[in-house]
């Protein structure tokens, strides 16, 4: 038997991108099959009625909505030209398209072209099913993932590539910012990327210069992030000690009565006062935020859901985290790849989950990539 499949791979393996292709088309297919079509989901209305102000008299909502603003855009693309909700789905499947070859294409310069981690990477960036379903919701999520997708592919580009990449780079990079809220962290990622690069880097006066501007630039920055939480109200999901927002049957309880910061205080000066002074209790919280979001045990998932998950992410973390210390990987993308993954752990752990898995999807990539080159190891070892 073992015989006969090690010859049918070796058939097919000459083939190995149009089979991952073809594999792309039947899952899009199904999830369009079992959703019957664009499948509108809880916060879909908002984004389309924000879409349709675009489209029919140019007006962006300001607040909480500004954050999202590139998928209502996107949207309103479709709703203008009259394609409607068919129009917006084959959108997001055709950028998902672009950011499968990303993968394959990434992961094969970071492997020095061999094909075996490329192949393995695409695969399950297809196969998983928590991320290719969202090619059918009316949802950010799609965007999101498939540029966090194309970021990863364009920063491998400006390895060897010219000013063209770069610009690439940089186009991919503001577009995911503008994206979701948390996009930002795919740029932050990018930006350590290259701090860690200057670090290294034998003249050493580039990285003294730019440690002098993060500092002068700090003021600017700590307004930032202010601009960034002004809109989220941690405090209410601290004092219910939720890990999940609104679900209450997963919740850290607090032994003693929480000291809240008082009136007035900033958005980002707050979390600091909870954080001195309740940092027992916030440390479990912390804690237990970072096991749900890491773990795919989700209170709503089935079992089989779940058993995939342990058998399959549990180990991908593993793979992916001893890859990211291999000296054989180019070290800008190992960092970029752990950063993206970190950042978003870092956030979820101040904020709080959601009960599937739309946090996680997003970031994903970064951990099938790292675990494809690290098993293409093993395999050439053998």
């Amino acid at each position: 038997m073992f015989s006969v499949l090690r010859l049918l791979g070796q058939r097919l393996w000459p083939h190995h991108r149009a089979l991952l292709a073809g594999l792309w088309v039947l899952v899009q297919l199904a999830f369009l099959w079992r959703f019957r079509g664009p499948h509108f989901a809880n916060d879909s209305a908002r984004y389309l009625a924000y879409a349709a102000n675009i489209a029919e008299r140019g007006y962006f909502e300001p607040g909480h909505n500004l954050r999202y603003v590139l998928y209502p855009l996107f949207q309103s693309l479709w709703l203008w030209v009259g394609l409607g909700w068919w129009g917006i789905v084959a959108g997001q499947m055709a950028v998902s398209a672009l950011a499968t070859r990303a993968v394959y294409r990434g992961t094969r310069r970071l492997a020095e072209g061999q094909r075996g981690a490329a192949f393995l990477a695409t695969f399950l960036f297809i196969a998983w099913p928590d991320i290719q379903q969202f090619n059918v919701f009316l949802l950010t999520e799609s965007l999101f993932i498939s540029l966090v997708a194309l970021s990863f592919g364009a920063f491998t580009r400006v390895r060897n590539g010219g000013q063209a990449d770069w610009a690439v780079l940089l186009i991919v990079l503001v577009l995911t910012v503008l994206a979701r809220p948390n996009g930002f962290m795919v740029g932050l990622a990018a930006a350590l990327a290259g701090l860690d690069s200057l670090r290294r880097a034998p003249d050493r006066r580039p990285w003294r210069a730019t440690l002098l501007l993060l500092v002068l630039l700090s003021p600017l920055l700590w307004l930032a992030l202010n601009h960034q939480l002004a809109t989220y109200y941690l405090m209410d999901t601290y004092q219910r000690g939720e890990l999940i927002f609104r679900y209450q049957l997963w919740a850290v309880h607090q032994a003693e009565p929480l000291q809240m910061p008082p009136p007035g205080t900033g958005p980002a000066a707050r979390v600091l006062y909870f954080a001195v002074h309740n940092p027992v209790y916030l440390g479990r919280l912390m804690l237990g935020k970072l096991f749900v979001f890491v773990s795919y045990l989700k209170p709503h998932y089935s079992l089989a859901h779940r058993v995939i998950g342990v058998l399959v992410l549990w180990p991908s973390y593993w793979l992916a985290g001893r890859n990211a210390w291999r000296h054989v990987v180019w070290r800008p993308a190992r960092v970029f790849l752990a950063a993206i993954f970190l950042l978003q752990t870092a956030i979820i752990m101040l904020t709080v989950d959601d009960w599937d898995v739309r946090f996680l999807a997003p970031v994903l990539v970064a951990v099938f990539v790292l675990a494809s080159l690290e098993i293409q190891r093993y395999w050439r070892r053998m």
